[in-house]
Formats: structure tokens, sequence, C-alpha cells
């Protein structure tokens, strides 16, 4: 039977479980032999990583033939106007591909949201806002890159959901297989 396991991967976590310069890694978290994550997140950003021993099931989750929808949340710095956003919603071009049509919008900051440590910069005459972009596609960097190219870098970012599969009821550094 495969196992499967939801993992709330905090920021400055590598998606691996070993580093030789001793950064923090999912090893120090995750005390399950032989599980794999399904899909990367950047040590920069925080959320829904899952890991699983089966191959065929890490491939459905991270390959994007099978367009398994991904929910991020970014803080950006600025306020997208609904013009901004529909460039998201069209599909940008990035310089090396051509995003998906993504669906996006401004949200209010989520109520479950933890402190990120370190926690983001604050400057008081610059505003952010939080956006919920949900893709099926999932290149490097591919969401930072998006906000950066429409004018509102990201300055936070978190994976809420992968499919049906959510971070509702996990904290940073927690898990739980089902």
């Amino acid at each position: 039977m495969s196992r499967l396991i939801l993992f709330n991967k905090p920021y400055g976590v590598l998606t691996q479980f070993k580093d030789a310069s001793g950064r923090p890694t999912l090893a120090d978290f995750i005390p399950i032999p032989g599980v794999y994550a399904a899909g990367r997140l950047d040590s920069d950003s925080e959320g829904l990583l899952l890991l699983t021993d089966d191959g065929r099931l890490q491939a459905r989750i991270a390959h994007p033939r099978h367009k398994l929808l991904k929910t991020y949340w970014a803080q950006v710095e600025g306020i997208p106007s609904e013009a901004d956003l529909e460039s998201l919603r069209k599909g940008i071009n990035l310089g090396d591909f051509i995003t998906q049509p993504a669906h996006a919008e401004r949200i209010d900051e989520p109520s479950s949201l933890w402190e990120r440590h370190p926690p983001i910069r604050y400057r008081a005459i610059i505003p952010t806002s939080w956006l919920q972009i949900v893709i099926g596609e999932g290149k490097n960097r591919q969401v930072r890159r998006m906000t950066a190219k429409i004018g509102f870098p990201t300055l936070r970012l978190i994976r809420w959901a992968v499919g049906e599969w959510t971070l509702e009821k996990l904290s940073p550094g927690d898990w739980r297989e089902i």
C-alpha cells in the first residue's frame, strides 16, 4: 500500500533529505524512510509538500501532463489592478516560456496564516497585498516570476493546495499521513 504524507514545509527548509552544507532538510522533520517529495518547493517558499513511496503516484502528482492544480498564496509588494491580474489569467511571457492561463485574484490576508521566521521585511510607505494564484504547471520559481513580470514582486509565497490536498490543520513543520 502506498504512503502519502502531507507536510507543511517551513521557510528555509530544502526539499531534499541531505545537504552537505548542513542546511535544514526534510530529514529534520520527517522520520519515515523511503519517501520522496512529489515535486519541489524552493527553500524560500513555504507550504504544502507531498511525499510518497510510490513512484507512479509521485509522477501523477508532480508531472505537468496530469494538470494537478496547485494553489498558492502570494504576498506581493504593491496592489495589482484587475488589468494586472488579467495578464496572469491570459498567460504571460516569461522569456523562456509562456505560462498557461492562471486563476488569479486578490484575497484578504489568509486567516489561517502563521508567522514566518524570519519575518517579511516591513516598509511603511510600500503597501502589500495578497493574491491567490492557481496553476496547472509549476516550473522553476514560476509564481515569483509571474508576479515580478507584472510589476509586483512576491515577498512571501505559500503553497496552500495540490489538487484536493490542502494545508488545513497543519502548522509549519507538521506532517500527517493520509
